[in-house]
């Protein structure tokens, strides 16, 4: 078994040195973003500004990374999460990650502050650092091209540059795009760091890993998610799911149904504007959408772009939804951070508190005012900062629509109470991924349990936060786990007496989702109908991981991560939603369709086992051999 070796890369002196990660760090943290907390928490004292010279960024890979096995190209970003002040991850597709290990690398540690823009050059184990004074300034794609084509890179627009909170990292097409992770490398003047080698991943036993990869493609080309709805509409199919079901957010989450959803969906988008399907190195689900902006071939939106450059901000123009889209691309911006800003700024001017010039149903000017925000010009510089830095100068705090600071996605959690409770526990902030994305159970996927029930809710997000932490940090995507539900639900579809059925049995099933938890240990078996990435991981790295210490071990990195955010001074005290979603309803008549978060935060801890306050206890730790 090969052990991750990594370089930290001093940016004040300009060198570089070999870091090995120890065995017995490797076997409990394995990599990615889990690996990277434990690092993070190791690396720097409490307290460090995110913007500062004393703060590290880490980005790494995972032991699927490279490997071929399905959905596996991504890597990760770890570093103190710019909007809220605690853990941040912000994981990518793209070739860069599979070209640094290919370099020699399976991870970076960047510290210090350069005193001038540079690139990062990290070619067959060499790493040198050179000035990029002539791209300071650039776009992403203009960058990009200055590099061989063959080379991996991960860059900053003039987003990052300027430091604009919610700023990302880009690498090919694909983007970092949470937590201000293209801000924490332009605070660095990082501008680039590319990658080229001729490596290849070690795998343990490259025999049955090759027969198992090839039944775990199989499967997922015939489930009716994986195979048949995310390669046809993308992501962005979830839209008119979302709208059926009052869980797309419109009008800055003031409502949960938008009456002209079509006009962004993703069938819209296929019929209309599709040019092609395309996908990240190894994946058979090819869920990434070709369009058309001004006669380029460039990527499409996901759903989270369609819904709050669409519905929430009362937007119905595709042309306007693709041309933003790739306008980000292009300056380096988080879509999410940024819409739900504008959105939050829209409303802040239609209550008479402030005028950023937006206004809802209005999307003319938009991409003159991202231009202006990206290079924080004037009073646009306040937009950079995001809506809750906003709501503290402006007020309006109760219509701020983020957790602990980082804006929610596209998910209206008073439709989908579950995800709202994921939500306020996320690690890094409002992410329905971090946070369990048990919408896909409630309001948006063919199951549909009980949507405004808290029973199960707090158990079942648990669990999914685990077994999503630990698809991550192994290195795959985690479209690559929508094939959890079984293909006969989808086909039977989400009205079909034996769907709901179902649904409304896993509603009660809260007791024995707990016991399943408790029983982690002991279920040492692997199945492709349930996480094959447990078993792609085995194979991989020899180490005996089955279904239950997979799960165990996203409960570990889960643990990890609460516990830099505490020490940083997140407590349970942020795991809150605005005022809007826990006290207003969605429905006026039914005061059910609130987030009862008074109810279900107390049994989530308690499942954790986390004291009142939510901090892991002390035995928790020591059972998931987590050192403070």
């Amino acid at each position: 078994m090969r052990t991750p070796v990594y370089a930290i890369i001093d940016l004040n002196t300009r060198t570089s040195e070999r870091y090995e990660i120890e065995e017995s760090m490797y076997r409990k943290y394995i990599g990615g973003k889990m690996l990277g907390a434990r690092l993070l928490y190791d690396l720097t004292p409490a307290g460090i500004d995110p913007l500062g010279p004393d703060a590290v960024v880490i980005i790494n890979t995972s032991p699927a990374n490279g490997t071929g096995a399905p959905c596996s190209s991504r890597f990760n970003m770890t570093f103190k999460n710019v909007l809220t002040g605690g853990i941040a991850s912000s994981n990518c597709g793209g070739q860069f990650g599979v070209l640094m290990k290919r370099a020699g690398y399976d991870g970076i540690i960047l510290r210090g502050q350069s005193d001038m823009p540079c690139v990062i050059s990290i070619v067959d184990k060499q790493i040198t650092i050179t000035d990029a004074g002539e791209l300071w300034g650039k776009d992403t794609e203009e960058t990009q091209q200055a590099f061989p084509k063959i080379y991996g890179k991960l860059v900053i627009g003039p987003a990052g540059e300027h430091l604009v909170r919610y700023a990302a990292a880009v690498s090919g097409e694909r983007v970092a795009g949470r937590c201000g992770a293209g801000a924490v490398l332009g605070a660095k003047k990082i501008k680039a760091i590319v990658a080229y080698g001729t490596q290849r991943p070690q795998i343990h036993n490259k025999k049955k890993f090759a027969k198992y990869v090839s039944k775990w493609v199989k499967f997922l080309r015939n489930h009716p998610m994986t195979g048949e709805a995310l390669p046809n509409y993308g992501s962005a199919g979830l839209v008119s799911k979302a709208n059926a079901t009052n869980a797309l957010p419109t009008h800055n989450f003031k409502y949960g149904h938008f009456k002209d959803a079509n006009a962004v969906s993703g069938e819209t988008l296929a019929d209309t504007r599709l040019l092609r399907n395309s996908s990240c190195i190894s994946c058979p689900i090819r869920c990434e959408r070709r369009v058309s902006v001004d006669g380029k071939d460039v990527k499409g939106p996901e759903y989270e772009t369609c819904g709050f450059f669409g519905p929430n901000i009362d937007c119905i123009s595709m042309e306007s939804l693709l041309r933003l889209n790739y306008q980000c691309d292009l300056l380096g911006l988080d879509t999410i951070s940024l819409a739900s800003t504008l959105a939050f700024a829209m409303e802040l001017k239609e209550n008479g508190v402030a005028d950023f010039d937006v206004s809802f149903g209005n999307s003319e000017n938009l991409t003159e005012i991202v231009e202006r925000i990206a290079v924080r010009e004037g009073k646009y510089s306040d937009l950079a900062n995001g809506s809750k830095w906003l709501s503290e100068k402006y007020g309006g705090k109760e219509y701020a629509m983020h957790s602990k600071g980082l804006e929610l996605a596209s998910y209206e959690p008073r439709s989908s109470v579950g995800m709202g409770l994921g939500y306020a526990t996320s690690n890094r902030g409002g992410c329905h991924l971090n946070g369990g994305y048990l919408a896909l159970l409630e309001s948006v996927g063919v199951l549909s349990m009980n949507a405004l029930s808290t029973s199960a809710k707090p158990a079942f997000t648990a669990f999914f936060q685990n077994a999503l932490e630990a698809i991550s940090a192994s290195g795959f995507c985690l479209f690559s786990a929508q094939s959890f539900v079984p293909a006969i639900l989808f086909k039977l579809g989400p009205h079909h007496r034996v769907t709901r059925a179902v649904g409304k049995i896993a509603t009660h099933l809260g007791f024995g989702v707990r016991a399943l938890l408790w029983m982690l240990p002991i279920l040492r078996f692997n199945t492709v109908y349930l996480f094959p990435h447990a078993e792609t991981l085995r194979l991989i790295t020899g180490l005996p991981f089955y279904t239950g210490s997979f799960v165990r071990l996203g409960e570990r990195g889960y643990n990890m991560e609460r516990l830099y955010n505490f020490r940083e001074g997140l407590t349970g005290k942020d795991d809150s939603l605005p005022d809007r979603l826990t006290k207003t309803p969605q429905d006026a008549n039914n005061p059910k369709t609130v987030v009862r978060l008074d109810q279900m935060l107390p049994v989530y801890y308690k499942i954790r086992a986390w004291d009142e306050t939510g901090a892991p206890r002390k035995r928790t730790l020591r059972k998931l051999g987590i050192k403070a």
